[in-house]
């Protein structure tokens, strides 16, 4: 036997592709495997052992089946493609999501599709219950709202209400986040797989949860129901209300489920009852009905059975996952806290650090600020002291200037006091010196008139004398050098000394009068002089008042 013979031929393979709701799987697989073997292939891969709810789905001819389980991979009908593609989805659902999904990757897997469902809305929720549901999401996509970090728009690439909601309200992208974003602010301290569970629980109180539709007919002709399979049992709807189901069997009430060709034939446990019949569209359709009725049966009856000791033991390790989970959230979220209060008060720190070095470069700035104001300050008061030196210095020539004008004021006042003493002395005087003009006046128009009547008598007189000359000696009148000696020298010795004392008188008089005019015309400028002197010095006096008005 030949080296090469020893060798163990190789298996031949195909290659198939697992798509499941977030990744995508490539494996090889063995000719010979059946369903079953491609299916624990994948959950182990996923490190998935609540296996019961999911299954290999596939689409031919428009139609989505699940790949069975005890038949051969490539005896089915599947796809001709390289790789075959399948697709690894829930296939039943839970009646309490809380109770039955035990594992952190069942409960994401579910998690994942049912939000998919909703968003391609394959199930209906109400508008308000949406901005709700996709809160839990971004919970576990993001964690706790952190308004430094999750800045508007951090949710503008994330797919989280579906087209329907959308259209139904006109807001705007930014309006839906902030709608969004204040229930995710709520969520704060919730872990990944508990908003995961929050939003499966919101999601199983939904009419459309878990429900597989059907169309069928209650005749061969006409296709006007829906049937609608799911963990609690089988539902005939209206074609189009697939909310309130018309007639509803439990699983509890069915005894049997059987079809023949196109035919399906419901037989409730009450044997009384009506049995009910209908019609679907082709044979691969009822087969697809009983093959869904079935598993969820087997999973009614075996949620109302003890648990196996396998369910026992994961129910347990699920107890202690999320007690160690919930302790490890709990000092998470203890560090958390303390990470948080030493990060705030390392802020408290670096705001009091700065706000200190702030404070002390003020107080530097200050500093210099006072010491240029000091330096100012001395120069100002040195110039101040200066002024000060100046302005005593002022203030004694002032003072000087002020005693000096004291003494002058003195002066000026027993000046103008003597001036007007002067004044009304000067004017007593005027006042006399018209007195004694007027009176000289009188005197001189006396004197005048004295002498011209003495004038006058003097002009008789010598008109007498001629007149008697005439008659004693009328020839001597026309020549007097013949007169005697005698006679004529005792007549004129006579009228000589008559004449005589009255020109004497006359002149004497005349000179008198005269003198007195002079006299009295030298004190009228001697008076006119005074008062010229007298005006000067008070001109004088009134004009140093003023400037010593002016000064002070």
């Amino acid at each position: 036997m030949s080296i090469r013979g020893l060798k163990k031929k190789q298996p031949k393979t195909f290659k198939v592709k697992i798509i499941t709701v977030d990744a995508e799987m490539e494996f090889s697989c063995e000719m010979k495997w059946k369903g079953k073997d491609l299916f624990d292939l994948v959950c182990r891969a996923l490190g998935l052992r609540e296996t019961w709810f999911f299954g290999l789905q596939y689409t031919i001819k428009g139609m989505c089946t699940w790949l069975k389980m005890d038949k051969k991979v490539l005896d089915q009908e599947i796809p001709k493609e390289d790789p075959i593609s399948f697709h690894f989805l829930a296939k039943f659902y839970p009646e309490k999501v809380e109770e039955e999904l035990l594992q952190e990757i069942t409960q994401h897997l579910f998690f994942l599709q049912v939000k998919k469902q909703i968003l391609d809305e394959e199930i209906y929720c109400s508008p308000e219950a949406t901005v709700l549901l996709a809160s839990y999401a971004v919970q576990a996509k993001y964690g706790d709202y952190d308004p430094n970090f999750h800045e508007p728009g951090f949710l503008a690439h994330d797919e989280l209400l579906p087209k329907r909601v959308l259209r139904q309200y006109q807001l705007t992208a930014e309006m839906w986040e902030e709608k969004i974003t204040a229930w995710y602010a709520e969520h704060r301290g919730i872990a990944r797989d508990e908003a995961e569970m929050n939003y499966l629980k919101i999601a199983q109180d939904l009419e459309m949860y878990g429900v597989n539709y059907f169309p069928i007919a209650q005749n061969k002709n006409h296709t006007d129901l829906l049937l609608g399979v799911d963990a609690k049992g089988i539902h005939i709807y209206s074609i189009n209300n697939r909310f309130s189901p018309n007639k509803s069997f439990e699983w509890s009430a069915i005894r049997n489920i059987s079809y023949s060709e196109k035919e399906l034939t419901i037989k409730p446990l009450d044997k009384k009852a009506e049995v009910f019949k209908f019609f679907s569209s082709q044979l691969k359709v009822n087969k697809l009905i009983l093959q869904l009725c079935i598993g969820n049966h087997d999973l009614f009856m075996r949620r109302r059975k003890v648990d196996s000791i396998e369910i026992q033991q994961m129910k347990a390790q699920a107890r202690e996952e999320k007690a160690r989970k919930k302790m490890e959230n709990q000092r998470l979220a203890r560090e958390k806290q303390l990470r948080e209060e030493a990060e705030r008060a390392k802020e408290e720190l670096e705001r009091r650090l700065f706000q200190l070095e702030d404070e002390a470069r003020q107080a530097n700035e200050a500093l210099l600020r006072s010491q240029e104001a000091a330096e100012l300050l001395a120069e100002k008061a040195q110039i101040a002291e200066e002024e000060a030196k100046l302005l005593a210095q002022n203030a004694a020539e002032a003072e000087q200037e002020r005693q000096r004008l004291e003494i002058t004021a003195l002066k000026t006042k027993e000046e103008k006091r003597l001036m007007e003493q002067k004044m009304r002395e000067a004017e007593l005087i005027a006042v006399k010196l018209v007195k004694e003009s007027d009176r000289r006046a009188k005197e001189a128009e006396h004197l005048k008139q004295d002498l011209h009547e003495a004038r006058e008598a003097e002009r008789k007189a010598k008109q007498k004398l001629l007149d008697i000359t005439r008659l004693n000696y009328p020839h001597m009148v026309k020549y007097p050098q013949y007169l005697p000696m005698d006679t004529r020298d005792a007549n004129f010795d006579k009228g000589s000394i008559k004449l005589d004392l009255k020109d004497i008188d006359l002149k004497r008089l005349s000179f008198e009068i005269e003198r007195e005019r002079l006299d009295y015309l030298e004190k009228s400028r001697k008076f006119e002089d005074r008062l010229k002197e007298l005006k000067s010095e008070i001109h004088a006096l009134k004009l140093e008042e003023k400037q010593s008005g002016l000064y002070s």
